[in-house]
């Protein structure tokens, strides 16, 4: 299309289907020679800049010896695209090209570019990174007493897969010039080929140079915490919040660090409280995103533990996706959210309950336990015909059900992340997402045995979605609050759980709701505790790791909570087993 453009005198046409094609293969020799024949102010830089545009441009103004210029602008598009093969062009590929370009330049490339990429680079994408390797090496040929070309250039080799090199050119700069930057340098390379000592010896050289150096500091906390010397690293970083507390690097790595010692999450909550105030923080959503990993519900849904959950995966492991029919009858009810995950997954199956013990779990919370702030339950989305639980909410339209699937295919990086991303479901009818909770949208994976987590999933997201319902109203009085206490309190059900777990993310961002949300979930635990002294409470674990995650929550019952767990951990028992009467 270019080649007939020019025939037809137009250049422009030409040079926009030239730059459209190096945009999509770079190297493409047909292009190079069509760009050849064209200025190089065809390819404006004209805001938006598309990168063939720039791409074009670069290798015009290296074709006419500006390769500084040119440079510059290809590193712009390795910033844009990492994986792109910009460079791969005889041009920079020359031994020689770094004698026509100022050292200077050659640095402000090598340490601008670094920070853009991974580090390391993935395997798979770092051939688009040669050149750059190449014009390293050049570079350290042509200018080899330039001691700061070398550190950025080590910089740039070590995330580009070449590690060891790294090292040789940190250790040659550091040798020219002593310097906090070689130091961190060299670091960097130790740290990627898991020389742990080096790299401890490398933060301390670091540190000799420039004492007061709290992101040095918090490096060498986290290098010590990779190894396993967690007190050690704790003691380096909480120096360097004597001096600055707030220190954007260090006060996030200590509340990682206190968490690992301890185990107790009001040392993400300090981090979330401190996220919120400085929310360009990657490191701190980093960090948080790492250490929430650890703890059940605040990055994922607690997996199903009920019987006919078992059940279902035996049946599943056994017979596979096409089981044919068969009955099951189970001593007492279970959550009716289980017992539809098990009807989804095996719809030929027909299910029984034998017996309801008490206190009765198909009964709200408030008439079955005396205690507490809660004494009705107004909304409910399940309600019983005998033994049986039936949705009581109509089925929600499609529309509801995909938003919220949309959501509820990938976990939440942290709890403060999963609240925010759930705004997305605050411009949807109140009602649309209680139907959600008992109708939820089709599975999206094609594997029966994952209808509990996709349930689970997207009720926790339903669940989040409903604490963002009219956001403006003042918490206490709010339709949200007392939506999601009626699901907590509601008839024993994974639903409760879920809206326990919206209470508890509104808590995380809302300073204001937390002792409120704290007293809430402390005595929906305490009702669940007292309900599990005398049967078989399936959510009981559940709602105690939630306790454990909640802010502010009182001590005695985050106590309680633990010494439940630490109990089924230590014996787990038959309970859950014990609730199935036979298939």
């Amino acid at each position: 299309m270019a080649v007939l453009a020019l025939d037809d005198g137009e250049v422009k046409h030409a040079a926009e289907h030239v730059a459209a094609a190096l945009a999509l293969d770079p190297t493409l020799p047909d292009a190079h020679e069509l760009l050849a024949r064209l200025d190089v102010e065809l390819f404006p830089m004209e805001r938006p800049v598309f990168v063939g545009t720039v791409i074009a441009r670069a290798h015009l103004l290296a074709a006419r010896g500006e390769h500084v210029k040119a440079l510059e602008l290809l590193a712009s598009a390795q910033r844009h695209d990492p994986r792109g093969r910009w460079a791969h062009v005889p041009w920079v590929l020359d031994p020689e090209l770094p004698a026509r370009v100022p050292q200077e330049v050659l640095f402000r490339l090598f340490g601008g570019l670094a920070p853009s990429l991974a580090d390391p680079v993935a395997a798979e994408d770092r051939p688009a990174l040669e050149p750059y390797v190449q014009l390293v090496r050049h570079s350290a040929r042509t200018y080899p007493e330039c001691a700061t070309l070398l550190w950025a250039g080590s910089m740039l080799m070590r995330r580009a897969g070449e590690a060891e090199e790294a090292v040789l050119l940190a250790d040659r700069s550091a040798v020219l010039a002593p310097s906090r930057q070689a130091a961190i340098a060299a670091f960097g390379a130790h740290r990627n080929l898991e020389r742990w000592d080096e790299a401890e010896k490398a933060l301390l050289r670091a540190l000799e140079i420039d004492p007061d150096d709290l992101y040095v500091r918090t490096d060498l906390a986290e290098l010590l915490q990779r190894t396993g010397r967690l007190e050690d690293g704790l003691a380096w970083v909480e120096g360097a919040l004597r001096v600055d507390a707030e220190h954007e690097a260090a006060f996030p790595t200590a509340c990682g660090l206190r968490f690992e010692c301890d185990g107790d999450a009001r040392h993400l909550i300090d981090l979330a409280d401190h996220l919120r105030a400085h929310p360009e923080n990657g490191h701190a959503s980093r960090v948080l995103s790492v250490q929430s990993a650890k703890l059940p519900w605040l990055n994922y849904s607690v997996p199903a533990t009920e019987s006919v959950v078992n059940v279902l995966f035996q049946v599943l492991e056994d017979e596979g996706a096409d089981a044919g029919g068969g009955a099951l009858a189970v001593s007492a009810p279970e959550p009716p959210s289980a017992l539809l995950a098990f009807s989804c997954a095996l719809p030929d199956f027909t299910l029984s309950i034998e017996a309801v013990p008490e206190p009765d779990p198909r009964l709200p919370v408030p008439e079955v336990f005396s205690g507490g702030p809660v004494r009705e339950v107004s909304r409910q989305v399940w309600r019983y015909e005998d033994a049986t639980a039936v949705p009581a909410v109509p089925i929600p339209p499609l529309e509801a059900g995909h938003a919220v699937a949309a959501l509820a295919e990938s976990r939440w990086p942290h709890l403060p992340a999963a609240f925010d991303a759930a705004v997305r479901l605050s411009s949807l009818p109140l009602d649309d997402l209680l139907g959600v909770l008992v109708h939820p949208p089709a599975l999206p994976y094609g594997r029966a045995e994952l209808w509990p987590h996709w349930i689970r999933q997207v009720q926790a997201w339903a669940c989040l979605g409903i604490a963002h319902h009219r956001g403006d109203q003042p918490w206490r009085e709010s339709e949200r609050r007392r939506t999601l206490v009626d699901l907590a309190y509601g008839p024993e059900d994974w639903v409760s759980e879920a809206a326990v777990l919206a209470l508890i993310a509104t808590a995380w961002v809302d300073p204001e709701a937390r002792a409120d949300v704290a007293e809430l979930v402390g005595w929906r635990y305490l009702a669940a505790v007292e309900a599990g002294g005398k049967r078989p409470v399936t959510i009981l674990d559940s709602l105690g790791r939630l306790v454990l995650v909640t802010p502010d929550v009182h001590p005695d019952v985050r106590s309680l909570a633990e010494r439940w767990l630490s109990d089924d951990d230590a014996d787990p028992g038959d309970a859950d087993a014990a609730s199935t009467g036979g298939v």
